[in-house]
């Protein structure tokens, strides 16, 4: 198999990863903030050790890294901790379903109004389009760094910059860039970065990152026990403990940990340029194959993500996946991706596209060899 699908969920792990997860159920089998004695003290240590590390590769203070279950759980607690009846919310027209789908069921429930943003390939005419859509009673912007169906990279620092001028929040989905792009809270005016642990970071599914660039406080999404302040039926005011109640996922994280240390270690730049590479040969070997239909953007440096969107023939999306998969082994993503804003912009709403998401195990080989496949065989 050559696996291409991920934006998903990276695969294979680095081997160091496994190894975490199995030393933490072995070694580290203690709920960690929860008892004194040595295991838990050791168990404790090591999760925060996690912490600290995320905190160093996205540049804001340990205790302001939330561990989460995955990123969709992270922009809800971001985004359900800070609306209140009354709002507006702005959102980009290329959300993932777990922005959309989180402000339409506010909407819905009466608590706020929200507003999608159209977005456009000159960053400028982003940043101005989130200007003008602004209300007085807008709150937050949240937007999606990078397009998971067709690579599109947002300006958001500048975005960011625009809403701390106007005296909004900005909330970032870096699902797809997390561990792909530089993020950086020390530098940009972002409130809250939400990501998932199984892609770019390359840890175990079921891990989640919710990493607060300011002090704007969080209705927790979730109450119940926090190994701190047993006695007040309220929760503490104070982070982490104020947004992780109950037992953290200890060997997802310590997983997490191993991913995040392979990122560092090779750099979110190294990764970046050799992914986008991959994206760029294989587009270049099919951009003139007459039954190969591209979508979204042309990849470009630092203007894409690596991640490409095409149909096969006459073939929908899911159909042109399946064929990959059953003529030559080839794992990619068909079908609507959870992104019903971005297909409907892009008009592929009906039917759909194959997603090809390659990341730093795989090959240059790899490419060539769908680029074979897909030449050698005439797709009517």
């Amino acid at each position: 198999m050559i696996y291409l699908d991920n934006a998903a969920t990276t695969w294979p792990k680095p081997s160091s990863v496994p190894e975490a997860v199995n030393r933490a159920i072995r070694r580290y089998g203690a709920n960690p903030g929860r008892s004194g004695h040595k295991m838990a003290a050791e168990t404790a240590q090591q999760v925060y050790r996690c912490r600290e590390k995320a905190a160093q590769l996205f540049r804001c203070q340990p205790e302001r890294v939330i561990f989460t279950l995955n990123c969709t759980h992270a922009i809800n607690t971001a985004l359900q901790g800070l609306i209140r009846k009354g709002d507006h919310v702005l959102i980009s027209d290329l959300e993932h379903n777990s922005v959309s789908r989180c402000v339409h069921q506010l909407s819905l429930d009466g608590i706020c109004t929200y507003t999608v943003v159209p977005t456009y390939p000159d960053p400028e005419e982003t940043v101005d389009s989130f200007r003008r859509a602004i209300r007085p009673n807008t709150r937050l912007i949240c937007c999606i760094h990078g397009s998971n169906v067709f690579g599109t990279i947002l300006p958001i620092a500048q975005i960011a910059a625009m809403a701390r001028q106007n005296g909004l929040l900005f909330i970032a989905d870096c699902a797809q860039s997390a561990g792909v792009l530089d993020l950086d809270l020390s530098r940009d005016p972002i409130d809250f970065l939400c990501m998932p642990g199984h892609k770019g970071l390359y840890g175990p599914a079921g891990t989640g990152l919710l990493c607060c660039g300011s002090d704007q406080p969080l209705h927790s999404l979730t109450q119940g026990g926090t190994g701190s302040d047993s006695l007040q039926l309220e929760m503490p005011d104070y982070l982490p403990e104020r947004l992780e109640s109950g037992t953290v996922n200890t060997p997802g994280i310590l997983g997490l940990s191993a991913g995040i240390t392979y990122v560092q270690g090779h750099g979110t730049r190294k990764i970046y340029e050799f992914e986008h590479r991959l994206v760029r040969r294989l587009y270049e070997e099919l951009c003139d194959v007459p039954w190969v239909q591209f979508y979204g953007p042309e990849p470009r440096l630092d203007a894409t993500l690596p991640v490409l969107s095409l149909t096969l023939g006459s073939m929908n999306g899911s159909e042109s996946a399946q064929w990959l998969d059953q003529m030559g082994g080839i794992a990619t993503r068909g079908g609507f991706h959870c992104a019903k804003l971005a297909h409907e912009k892009l008009g592929t709403d009906q039917i759909g596209t194959c997603r090809i998401s390659p990341a730093s195990f795989n090959t240059m080989a790899d490419i060539q060899n769908v680029c074979r496949l897909i030449k050698r065989k005439r797709i009517s």
